[in-house]
Formats: C-alpha cells, sequence, structure tokens
C-alpha cells in the first residue's frame, strides 16, 4: 500500500487518474443506471478503467464509489449493500495498484449525499458522519490508502466526512467545486476552504478543487487557494474542457493538448496534485504525464495567461467584476 503522505513529503508532483463515469459510459454503462453496481456486475471492466489510468502513468487512482453512500444507493434500493459495494470497489482498484511495479495510491472516492442539511433539508450532521462512517469502513476494509472526499460544496458536509475519516481510522483529503462564479453552490470561496481545513484536526492531507465548469475557471480557485495554503498540498482535478451536447451526447471541448497545457499551469500555480475529472480520459492523462515528467518551473500565472492559454472563464468570479457578497459563505442554499 502507498501512503499519499510519504509521496508528498517526498516532493514529487502526482499524477491523479481522470473521469470515472465518463469512461463507463464508454464501456457500456446505461444513463441512469448506478456506476457503483458495476463493482459486482463488471468487476473486469471497473479494473480495466484503472488499468488504463496506470498505464497513462497515474500515481493515484479513485474508486468507483463517488455514489456509494447509503443516501445515493437508497435511489437505487441498494442502501442495505454500501460496505459490500464499498470494499469490492477499493479491492477491484487494490488489484490493479498492487501490480503497478511503482507505489500508486488507491484513494477511495466520497461524494456528497446528495441532501440538504437542517434547516433547509432533513440531514443532520450526526446522520452524515454515519452515512460517510459506513461507507469509508468499506473502502478501508477494501484496501484504500486514503478517503478522497471530493465535490463538496458546503463545510457542513466536508466536516462531516473529516470527521468520520478520523473515526474510521484513515486518512483523507478533500476537494471542492468551484462552480458558482467563483465559489461553490453554497457560498464557498477558495481561500475559506483553506482556513477551514487548517482548521481541523485531524488535517487533511490535501485539498483542492475538482470538477466545475472548466480547467480555467478550477485554476483561478487554486490561484486562490495557494495564495493562503503555506503547509498544505493542493490538488487541482478538473474537467477535461467544456461539456457540450452533440446529438443526445454530451462530450467535453478539452483536447490532450489542452489538458496538457492546464498541467503545466497547475504546477506553476502551485498545486502537487493534478489530475482530470469529466470528460478525461486515457489519451488525455497520457498527455498530462508528459507535461509533468517534463515540466520545468515557470512563473506564477495571472488570470490572463490561463485565459490565454485555457480559454475563457465560464463562472467568472469576484476578479472578474462579478462580486458576491461575503454574508453568502456559510449559507447552504
Amino acid at each position: 500500500m502507498a501512503s499519499l503522505s510519504a509521496l508528498l513529503a517526498s516532493g514529487k508532483v502526482l499524477l491523479a487518474d481522470g473521469a470515472t463515469g465518463t469512461n463507463l459510459f464508454a464501456m457500456g454503462l446505461t444513463s441512469g443506471d448506478a456506476p457503483e453496481m458495476w463493482n459486482m456486475e463488471h468487476p473486469d471492466r471497473v479494473q480495466a478503467l484503472h488499468q488504463g489510468f496506470v498505464d497513462a502513468g497515474a500515481d493515484i487512482i479513485l474508486t468507483n464509489t463517488f455514489g456509494g453512500n447509503a443516501r445515493r444507493l437508497m435511489l437505487h434500493g441498494m442502501e442495505h449493500r454500501v460496505h459490500e459495494i464499498n470494499q469490492l470497489a477499493a479491492q477491484h482498484a487494490r488489484t490493479v495498484a498492487d501490480k503497478a511495479g511503482r507505489p500508486v495510491v488507491v484513494a477511495g472516492s466520497v461524494g456528497p449525499t446528495g441532501d440538504l442539511f437542517e434547516p433547509l433539508g432533513e440531514l443532520t450532521e450526526a446522520m452524515a458522519i454515519e452515512v460517510f462512517s459506513e461507507q469509508m469502513a468499506g473502502l478501508k476494509a477494501g484496501g484504500a490508502d486514503v478517503a478522497w472526499i471530493e465535490t463538496m460544496s458546503s463545510l457542513e458536509e466536508i466536516r462531516a466526512a473529516a470527521v468520520a475519516a478520523a473515526r474510521v481510522g484513515i486518512p483523507y483529503t478533500f476537494t471542492a467545486s468551484f462552480d458558482t462564479a467563483g465559489r461553490t453552490m453554497m457560498g464557498i470561496t477558495p481561500a475559506a476552504l483553506v482556513e477551514f481545513a487548517q482548521e481541523l484536526s485531524p488535517p487533511p492531507v490535501a485539498i483542492g478543487a475538482n470538477c466545475g465548469v472548466g480547467a480555467s475557471d478550477l485554476l483561478i480557485s487554486i490561484l486562490g487557494m495557494t495564495a493562503k495554503a503555506a503547509g498544505i498540498a493542493i490538488i487541482a482535478k478538473a474537467n477535461a474542457g467544456i461539456p457540450q451536447f452533440i446529438g443526445t451526447t454530451i462530450h467535453y471541448s478539452g483536447t490532450p493538448e489542452l489538458m496538457a497545457n492546464y498541467a503545466g499551469l497547475a504546477l506553476d500555480s502551485g498545486a502537487q496534485i493534478v489530475g482530470g475529472c469529466c470528460g478525461t480520459g486515457f489519451g488525455h492523462l497520457s498527455a498530462m504525464r508528459h507535461a509533468v515528467d517534463a515540466h520545468h518551473a515557470g512563473a506564477r500565472p495571472d488570470e490572463a495567461k490561463v485565459v490565454a492559454e485555457l480559454g475563457p472563464l465560464q463562472a467568472p468570479g469576484a476578479k472578474s467584476g462579478h462580486r458576491v457578497s461575503e454574508g453568502r459563505r456559510n449559507r447552504r442554499t
């Protein structure tokens, strides 16, 4: 098993994998079906996904468990199989990682519950902790090295997941999706996320941004974090460009060349872990691997350079003249 903390301490830049859902759809997953069920129904395809990313150069592979908590699995009548599904998923990733011939971290993907916290919804902190603890216990039993809490939008939910990780006894990271004018849907700014992380005990191994609305926007969020994040490893895991409908199918605009440019800019922005999110395939990740390995440190980019290299911001925030009130920081809607 590979320790993410030890790999980061070595000073090495780490490459995280690409998309799970996008690539499983290409393998035959049907819209509306739970990707997590493939851990039982098509273990060969799940392992092929992980193998493709390892072959492309990934140092970190995420389990097929983004929606693997009881609240999400309830939508498919599978809430009673949380531990089984997550354990199997971690075992599939562990099988691929252990034969890689080099350290590959198995990161247990933990997505949001999909529910609102009180008073706007029925979810309490205690309930969320139990939900995340159940999922993480399965991931740990299957051999996950770290809980990879991702695509979060509220501090309440991140805190509950962090408490669950401590309860289960597994190190954790977390990333938020800054897709609303430079903030998360619940109003968190990149700087506020760093401040929040600095208050947690035990602390996260790394924090950052994933998904969102495109590589340009994500890098602006990363710049907002690294300006405040002394001593905290930062994760940048952007979508491969912008989603576009072609007929009834979603395609992402990002080419391997764009994602390679993004990887270099992410490193110059201060990220130590770089990967891809939605739309990122094996070819994208291979190009990113080459870019990371060949990278020579450059000046910290500004917004103008990011836009010139990767294209315009899709949801510009305060720095682009669309200022949002600080009072939104702790809103839950």
